[in-house]
């Protein structure tokens, strides 16, 4: 009796510490997201980056995402697609428009991991604001305030970040609430 006692508290310890382990890592989507999984495999979980995800698709960035990396992903949500003028996802989405697809997506990647305490300390390092190159060419202007940081597109629309540091096996992601994109 002591021993199946003992066992039990042993499996509930354990299982707790696996559970505290995954905590780690921010719900996105209402999905958990796994560090051992890559970009592609955890965003394809979130329900809140669907339109994120076929957008990935329609363009060829699915092999990119899923490789070795590193990668800073600045993820918006449907919502942010959505914001976009009507009818703006579906032109993007037909395959005549891959090369802009390709464009506005890559405009969110940065070719390294960067989580939002390093982002914080280069914007204060660069006096309140500090300039991301992204891999699609775009230079999106970093800013915290509050603890929060945001981007500013060539356009000179600001997103929020709203969930910081989801880590990845190729990198990171950060959720934004609005769609980055570049000057045309």
């Amino acid at each position: 009796m002591i021993k199946s006692l003992l066992r039990g508290f042993a499996l509930a310890a354990a299982l707790s510490a696996v559970a505290f382990a995954a905590a780690k890592n921010p719900v996105v989507g209402g999905a958990a997201m796994f560090e051992s999984k890559n970009i592609i495999e955890n965003a394809m979980n979130s329900k809140d980056h669907t339109t994120l995800v076929a957008a990935v698709k329609a363009a060829g960035l699915v092999g990119t995402l899923e490789s070795k990396g590193p990668f800073t992903v600045f993820a918006p949500t449907n919502e942010a697609f959505a914001a976009l003028p009507k009818g703006t996802v579906d032109t993007l989405l037909k395959p005549e428009n891959k090369a802009t697809l390709t464009k506005v997506l890559t405009c969110h990647v940065v070719a390294a991991d960067a989580m939002a305490k390093t982002v914080a300390k280069m914007i204060k390092d660069d006096g309140g604001e500090h300039d991301i190159k992204t891999v699609g060419g775009c230079v999106i202007k970093a800013r915290e305030s509050m603890g929060k940081i945001t981007l500013t597109d060539e356009n000179g629309e600001i997103a929020h970040v709203t969930v910081a540091d989801v880590k990845q096996s190729n990198g990171v992601i950060h959720v934004v609430d609005k769609v980055l994109l570049p000057k045309m």
